[in-house]
């Protein structure tokens, strides 16, 4: 049954890819924000049909702890769910991302009008300095920035190597740290193509000032907050 779901949701997905890239396209005049709004139409959607293909919800604890100002969210990578989801969870926000995603055919061309923070990862110390650069003027925008410091997904019950560039980010410009935790890997593991019915948990930490800290002393606090919360998250499936 579960293959059956998943092959139903991927047709379904790969057509609103489709359309919602012909319609980001389109909404080239519009402000960031206002193509912002219209394109992740695109997320709600496939997270609702996520929710009702798949069977997979999600719950989100600690929106109280999200700062009135932008800022910067570091949160755990296990899953491409989160990278639909966040969109439309948090404020806006430009996520970092690689460069090479913008050349997906479809999916790349909506995401660049996004406003997606895109650098090079093997330029090193180079790719610190976009970020820095480019999410300063997303935070100037109104933007919130998305960073995932592990890099790339990482599976169940296991860590990645946190980057220091969200810190980076974080010290240089004075906007808060939001620490994100969640489960969705156990439900929407990487690059797996069946999905399993359950409930995703975020669980957003209070935010983490960078005032007089630096940037790798936040990314330790980061990584020391998420790590421990993962550990106290519910079974995905637990609440089904």
């Amino acid at each position: 049954m579960n293959f059956v779901r998943s092959l139903i949701f991927a047709v379904m997905q790969t057509a609103l890819t489709i359309f919602f890239s012909l319609v980001a396209l389109a909404s080239f005049p519009f402000s960031a924000h206002a193509r912002y709004r219209l394109i992740t139409g695109y997320n709600r959607t496939v997270i609702w049909l996520a929710r009702w293909v798949l069977g997979i919800r999600y719950v989100v604890e600690g929106r109280e702890h999200l700062p009135k100002q932008p800022a910067i969210v570091l949160a755990k990578h296990q899953s491409a769910w989160e990278t639909v989801a966040f969109l439309f969870l948090f404020p806006p926000v430009s996520p970092v991302i690689k460069q090479e995603l913008l050349k997906v055919p479809f999916f790349g061309w909506a995401f660049r009008m996004l406003s997606p923070i895109a650098i090079d990862r093997s330029s090193g110390r180079e790719a610190l300095k976009q970020i820095v650069a480019q999410g300063q003027d997303k935070l100037a925008q109104g933007f919130w920035v998305l960073v995932f410091p592990e890099g790339t997904r990482v599976s169940p019950g296991e860590k990645g190597r946190y980057g220091i560039g969200g810190s980076w980010l974080a010290a240089e410009s004075g906007a808060p740290i939001v620490p994100v935790a969640h489960n969705a890997g156990e439900v929407w593991p990487k690059n797996a193509f069946i999905k399993r019915p359950g409930t995703v948990t975020v669980r957003i930490g209070p935010a983490i000032e960078p005032t007089g800290r630096s940037a790798a002393d936040l990314t330790r606090a980061v990584e020391a907050w998420i790590e421990t919360e993962m550990a106290r998250l519910p079974p995905a499936a637990a609440r089904q």
